[in-house]
């Protein structure tokens, strides 16, 4: 049988190598370290952690434990390791991060279906190949998938604005409107007065910002991101500044009382459901603390769940829902897979989950068989599907919350009872899905 090649052994490359292997198939498993590193790594062991040594929460009933139990039922390599090299963090699964390295170096350099090939791939590679190179992609073959996918769909920088969810807006101060009176009303408006905004204003110029890696550091600071400036820099230019730009009142009116207001914030839909909306020119680089802290002086947004908080920092992706298919594949290539933060998933464990799905599907593409599409009840197949969802405009990576699952049938107001019934579902579906496919 044909041999696949993996190019990356961080925590999807390694997943995805795994998961073929343990399917039967030939892999080849590309790394340029030691030879070369990226400015953010420094171990030449594979699956090195970076930023954290955190994988986030146990309790399944909450979005990380869930997608943790979801891998460990798949068989998740990370999952096998984490567990072994775990050290003290309360509710929190922490690694030791040096010992969880090199389980996974040892476990994968010791599966007999493994080649490891050393050096940095320039070009992507030719026949069936998983790309997993993350969010530090090397210069050449960041061109070299360019090419191959077009230059106006891979993206250096990140620069997201916040998410909340539609259920945690209060609609007795917001309401839907057109943007600046044209179009439909298709926008959540929440409306400030002078007063409101010129304490928002106040204490998002004081709030704090998150430290800067030295990698995500411009020489001129922001200006590279002058068409996308984050609202705490825009804001600290003048007290007006944000009044001309993204919370710019004109032509908005309550659609029953006919007011006007001083600003007016603007949330714009996220997906197709409607069930998450992002706020409009809120791209920011404050400590996530601070966003919670300030953006709830937002009228209509007091108790607003953020399902993700903005983010400003380099990073490599693809425009994935324009180009790949829920199963991670190129729509226009199904021997090339994409897997990791690549793919714009967010979070050590969402990119080593997808390096699991990139890899039983192509393992189902070598021999022959129909992809496997995870339920959109468990949190990997909703990251898939937000992923590859055409109807996204404007992608950014997102992280596993609980805010992309499908709702419940019932309405549970209790938040707690709520997350443990979309576990409880979730694991439930994955259980007879990987019984019914024998994988």
């Amino acid at each position: 049988m044909e041999t696949v090649t993996v190019v990356g052994a961080g925590l999807a490359g390694c997943e995805a190598a795994w998961r073929l292997a343990n399917m039967g198939i030939g892999v080849r498993l590309c790394e340029m370290k030691p030879h070369k590193y990226t400015p953010a790594h420094s171990y030449q062991g594979f699956a090195e952690l970076v930023c954290s040594n955190s994988l986030k929460a146990k309790r399944a009933a909450s979005a990380a434990g869930m997608l943790k139990e979801e891998m460990r039922r798949l068989g998740s390599l990370t999952m096998q390791c984490a567990d072994e090299a775990e050290v003290g963090a309360g509710g929190a699964l922490a690694v030791d991060r040096k010992q969880f390295s090199d389980l996974v170096t040892a476990k994968i350099k010791a599966c007999p279906q493994i080649e490891i090939v050393n050096g940095e791939v320039t070009k992507i590679p030719k026949g069936r190949v998983v790309i997993a190179t993350g969010p530090l992609t090397s210069d050449k073959l960041s061109q070299s998938i360019r090419e191959l996918v077009g230059e106006e769909y891979l993206y250096f920088h990140d620069a997201a604005a916040p998410i909340v969810t539609s259920e945690s807006i209060d609609f007795n101060k917001a309401f839907f409107a057109s943007r600046y009176g044209r179009g439909d009303a298709d926008y959540i408006n929440c409306p400030m007065e002078k007063d409101e905004y010129l304490r928002f204003y106040n204490e998002l110029i004081e709030a704090e910002t998150a430290p800067l890696h030295a990698f995500d550091k411009q020489p001129d600071g922001f200006s590279v991101y002058e068409g996308c400036m984050p609202i705490e820099v825009l804001a600290k230019r003048g007290e007006d500044t944000m009044r001309y730009g993204p919370l710019k009142p004109v032509g908005i009116t309550h659609p029953v009382t006919n007011k006007r207001y001083y600003a007016v914030v603007q949330l714009r839909a996220e997906n197709r459901d409607k069930d998450m909306y992002n706020i409009v020119g809120f791209q920011t680089n404050l400590k996530f603390s601070e966003q919670k802290r300030a953006f709830s002086l937002i009228p209509g947004l007091e108790n607003a769940e953020f399902v993700r908080y903005g983010v400003m920092h380099r990073n490599t992706f693809v425009n994935s829902p324009k180009l790949l298919d829920v199963n991670l594949a190129l729509r226009k290539n199904k021997n090339v897979y994409f897997a990791g933060q690549i793919t714009g998933v967010e979070g050590y464990i969402e990119s080593a989950a997808s390096g699991i799905a990139a890899g039983i599907n192509m393992a189902q593409t070598v021999s022959g068989r129909e992809s496997v599409t995870f339920p959109e009840t468990t949190m990997l197949g909703s990251l898939c599907r937000y992923v590859s969802d055409e109807s996204v405009e404007n992608f950014q990576p997102m992280g596993s919350n609980m805010g992309i699952l499908p709702s419940l049938d019932e309405k549970i107001k209790n938040k707690k009872l709520r997350y443990e019934r979309l576990a409880e579902r979730g694991l439930n579906d994955l259980s007879d899905m990987i019984r019914q496919l024998d994988i």
